[in-house]
Parts: structure tokens; sequence; C-alpha cells
């Protein structure tokens, strides 16, 4: 059993009530609904967010219910904005499956991401807390701008690694701070450990970020469901390329560099891929995440001991030595 799945057997039963709630969240009378949401589903996904949300909780020592349905809104705030993504993207592949904008269109993936969006809002006001409320609209408001950010940064060789973390905070990292900050807010945490949740969160996804940059340029496409080089297709340019770019001490190839993201595309791949290694890139990054990851560690300690603290420290182990 690897790690991860260690982790989830912590929350086992009430990992299987959150499915049931996704499901059964994700019915629409529109058939298109349906059909989209089902390939959706279908497609899986580690449910990390989730997860923290179901840790979170039950590490304050939550005993209720509300987290489940917490957990299914965090998804699928998460799921609309890979729905839209992929619209903006232009991409085909996302974890080994055609996505849904490929298979349904554009038109159907944007629409149906909005549906998932206001469905997510009706669950969070079926809580019944406004702390909640306040917390998930902030989110996602700062998510969509981190949406823009990168549409901005998308083309731009001189994008620096200030902009860059600023994009992932807020397209990702927003999102794990807010489902660790709503779990503790629901568990009638103490304020201390819901900021110092809000903090793992906000570690723990940025940490997760930057390894999965890492991954575009060094992962097994057939074990990540992506190919290599997808980011610099989409002319982003990632802490890894904006490190090779700035160390790298040979001028045809940074021009050559410049050119690939401005343009974006794959026709130097090997040249680029190489200049990441060389330069000490990938070993940055991951050195970045190291140091995010410690500071979610560091956080937890406003929590008491529990297996759920453990699982909650396993994820940002995991973060950080994952392979896909």
């Amino acid at each position: 059993m690897n790690a991860l799945q260690t982790v989830k057997e912590l929350v086992r039963d009430d990992l299987v009530a959150v499915d049931a709630v996704i499901r059964a969240s994700m019915k629409s009378a529109v058939p298109l609904v349906d059909q989209v949401a089902e390939h959706i589903i279908a497609g899986g996904g580690k449910r990390l967010r989730p997860l923290i949300v179901l840790l979170a909780a039950r590490a304050c020592g939550y005993r209720g219910s509300s987290h489940i349905d917490a957990a299914a809104f965090i998804e699928f705030i998460h799921t609309a904005t890979l729905l839209h993504d992929d619209v903006v993207d232009g991409s085909e592949r996302r974890r080994g499956r055609h996505t849904a904008n490929s298979v349904y269109g554009n038109s159907a993936s944007v629409l149906v991401g909005d549906f998932v969006y206001s469905r997510a809002f009706q669950m969070m006001a079926a809580i019944g807390s406004q702390r909640v409320m306040e917390i998930m609209s902030q989110a996602t408001n700062v998510i969509a701008e981190g949406e823009v950010l990168q549409l901005m940064n998308a083309g731009d060789p001189d994008t620096t690694q200030q902009r860059y973390l600023e994009v992932i905070y807020r397209k990702t990292a927003k999102l794990f701070e807010s489902g660790a900050e709503v779990a503790a807010v629901l568990a009638g945490a103490s304020p201390s450990q819901q900021r110092a949740l809000a903090e793992y969160g906000k570690h723990l996804g940025t940490a997760y970020q930057l390894i999965d940059d890492v991954l575009d340029y060094q992962s097994d496409p057939a074990e990540r469901g992506k190919n290599l080089g997808d980011d610099l297709a989409e002319g982003k340019p990632t802490l890894p390329l904006i490190h090779a770019l700035r160390l790298s001490g040979d001028e045809a190839v940074k021009q050559m560099i410049r050119g690939a993201i401005e343009q974006g595309g794959l026709d130097q791949l090997e040249v680029i891929v190489a200049t990441i290694e060389s330069t000490g890139a990938l070993e940055y990054t991951r050195r970045l995440a190291q140091d995010e990851a410690s500071q979610a560690l560091t956080a937890l300690h406003a929590l008491p001991e529990t297996p759920c603290k453990q699982g909650l420290a396993a994820l940002a182990r995991f973060a950080v030595e994952r392979s896909s």
C-alpha cells in the first residue's frame, strides 16, 4: 500500500461518504450535464483536497457530518477550475484520459463548469455557516484572479519567480488553505488552530504544485497521465524554466528558451530539458518544495497528537516525495 493509500485508510468511511455526495450532487435534470459529470467522476483523481478537509476536521476532534459536504464542495470547486482550465489551455488529455472539452466541446465544458461551481455554493449555503461562506467566497475570487494572472504570464519569458509563486498560491495553494481552514471552523477549533491549519494548507498546496512543475520535465507520461513538457507546450514559464533561463550561460540556448515560451511548443524540448537539468533547476525547485513542506509540518504543532494529525503530516511528506 503506497503512502497516500495508507493515509486514506484513516478516513476510509468518510471518503466513501464524500464520493456518494459527489455523485448525488452532480445529478441534473439536464442530460448533457449528467453526461459530462459522469465523464469527470470516472476520471477519478487523488481526491487530495477532500482528504485534507476530512483529516483536518477529525484532527480537531470533529464528530459531526458537515465535513463530508465540505470535502465534496472543495472537490467541486477544484473540478470546475479544471473544466475551465482545459478549455483555456486547449488541453486534450488529463489523468491519462480525454478531457471533457475534447469529448463534449468547449461550450459544454464551460457551462458544466459553471454548474459545478454553483452547486458547490448551494452546498456551502446548506451548511449554514457565515464564516464558511466568507472563506470560500474569498477563495474562489482569489482562484479566479490566479487564472487571469497565469494567462498574463503565459508566453512571457520575463516572468519572475515572484510572479510565478503568486500564481501558484492563487491557483493551487489557496484551495488547500481554504479546505483546511473550513474544516477547523466546522470543528469549532480555536482561532489559533484555524490559522495553523490555513497555514498548513497554504504551504502544502505550494509544495504540491512545485513538485508538479518538476514532474512536468521529469516524470513518466504513462504514470502521470500527462505528456512531458505540457507546460512548455502551452507557453507556461514555471519555476524550473524560469530558473534555467536565469542561470544558463549559453546565450543561444537562452534565446531558444525565450522563443519556446513566447511561441509555445516542444520543438527544442530535448535541449531545454538538458539545460534545466544542467542548471540544477529541478533540484532548486525541489528544495523550495521541501521548505514549503517543512513549514506545513511546523504549522501542525498547534494540533493535539492524533492519527489524523499524523495523516496530515504524511500528506506533506507525500507531496514532495511522489513521482506522479
